[in-house]
């Protein structure tokens, strides 16, 4: 009865990872694609989502700068307005402007009340920017907020390669995984073949085969887990590509010198410092522009207008034009205030500023540790593989000879299997980290 229940599970176990294995491999064989890491990161500084983005900011920004052209160029203005009344004082001066004023007019009994009196009026106004020296600041504030989004821009694409490399190196683990419980499958299967002819000769037990096959089953179903793995990070990159979806990506592996930052400083370049630095430079320009909105202002103005009590009648015509001096000699201390709290935020900036810096050095200081672990970590892993593998050769030597039991050789070869994964491991955090150091050492 045990034996017949164990044989159920085993083919149920069996169905559910022969159907997951044939999923991943008629996926795989329908849209497989090598990509080198190279093209991964190209493809993500054309495509990828968040850099489109933040290209967009950029554009906005500099779209805005371009606003600021108003206070060097004419407003121009054509109305055309018609109008009624019988108000004394407005209807006289209709006819005035009209051009048509006769004796008669000045009858009191007209003057006092004139009836319903139109006039229309097409007007033609400019005003025209001589000297406003807040917005000639406002203006280079602006600029500078356009380089801010530049830089922005310039850091976003920088981390986004930082996402794709880290993407694909864990799609490259991924694929040494695989090869490793593929090769522990191979091993596995060995030892179950060879432990069920010695149980059909009578030389092993029951319990023997069956210990054995759990084992290959745990194998096939890491292997099946470590299949599905790879579809799931292919998918990531090919998301922060913005490639099509589908594709599962075959890796070829990634040479990545070992570099250790020359000092602990952070580079004061790097694109996001630039920015923030950049930043305060536009508050500089702000407070200026606001010091300056307490200054005398001088614009010229003019306007050209046709006057006619007829709709879409053009009679009397006559102009003004003038210079404006104004000066806002108090607001009730609005632009101190303006100037206090302009300083306060420029200051919150700098200490930002200061404090990412800061931070910046005392994590590339850990990222030097980090790849010297990680450099050592490798060579040790190296060797625990090596003597792994003699192990189980010279274990797997004695269980052909009877000399030592299931459970023995299973246990060397599952040691083998972790010493392998440890190495692949330690050559994926050691490129992890290289990778990062790179992140946050880069200017261009």
């Amino acid at each position: 009865m045990m034996n017949q229940y164990w044989v159920t599970v085993q083919f149920k176990i069996s169905a559910v990872i022969f159907f997951a294995i044939c999923s991943f491999t008629a996926r795989a064989q329908d849209s497989v694609r090598q990509l080198v890491l190279a093209d991964a990161v190209k493809m993500a500084m054309e495509q990828n989502r968040q850099i489109g983005l933040a290209k967009k900011d950029e554009q906005i920004a500099q779209s805005q700068f371009k606003q600021t052209d108003a206070i060097f160029l004419p407003q121009v203005n054509l109305s055309y307005t018609g109008f009624t009344t019988n108000q004394p004082l407005s209807a006289f001066g209709f006819k005035l402007q009209q051009a048509k004023v006769q004796q008669a007019d000045f009858n009191p009994a007209i003057l006092n009340k004139p009836g319903a009196t139109g006039n229309v009026l097409t007007q033609l106004s400019v005003q025209q920017p001589l000297y406003n020296p807040d917005q000639a600041y406002m203006r280079k504030a602006a600029a500078k907020q356009t380089a801010v989004y530049a830089f922005t821009t310039q850091r976003t694409a920088e981390a986004v390669e930082l996402q794709v490399t880290n993407a694909y190196l864990q799609l490259e683990f991924s694929y040494e995984v695989v090869g490793v419980l593929e090769e522990a499958l191979k091993t596995v299967k060995d030892i179950y073949r060879f432990t069920n002819d010695r149980y059909q000769q009578g030389l092993l037990q029951k319990s023997d085969v069956l210990n054995v096959a759990v084992q290959v089953k745990a194998a096939e179903t890491g292997l099946a887990e470590a299949k599905s793995q790879v579809v799931t990070l292919s998918d990531q990159l090919g998301l922060l590509m913005n490639a099509p979806k589908g594709l599962v990506y075959k890796t070829v592996p990634v040479a990545m010198d070992t570099v250790v930052a020359v000092t602990d400083s952070a580079p004061v370049d790097r694109a996001d410092f630039k920015a923030m630095k950049t930043a305060v430079d536009a508050y500089d320009l702000s407070i200026k522009s606001t010091k300056m909105s307490m200054l005398p202002k001088i614009n010229g103005f003019a306007n050209y207008q046709f006057n006619d009590k007829k709709l879409f009648g053009f009679g009397a015509n006559a102009y003004m034009a003038g210079v404006q001096l104004s000066w806002d000699i108090f607001k009730g201390n609005e632009a101190k205030n303006k100037m206090a709290t302009q300083m306060l935020e420029k200051n919150k900036l700098q200490q930002q500023l200061q404090d990412n810096i800061e931070q910046t050095a005392t994590e590339i200081r850990k990222v030097n540790r980090q790849i010297a672990d990680n450099i050592y970590r490798v060579t040790q892993q190296s060797l625990a593989v090596e003597s792994a593998s003699e192990a189980l050769r010279i274990v797997q030597n004695r269980y052909t000879q009877g000399l030592i039991n299931t459970t023995d050789v299973l246990q060397a070869q599952t040691q083998l299997s972790q010493q392998k994964m440890g190495y692949a491991q330690a050559v994926f955090m050691k490129k992890s980290a290289i990778s990062y150091l790179h992140f946050l050492t880069i200017t261009k």
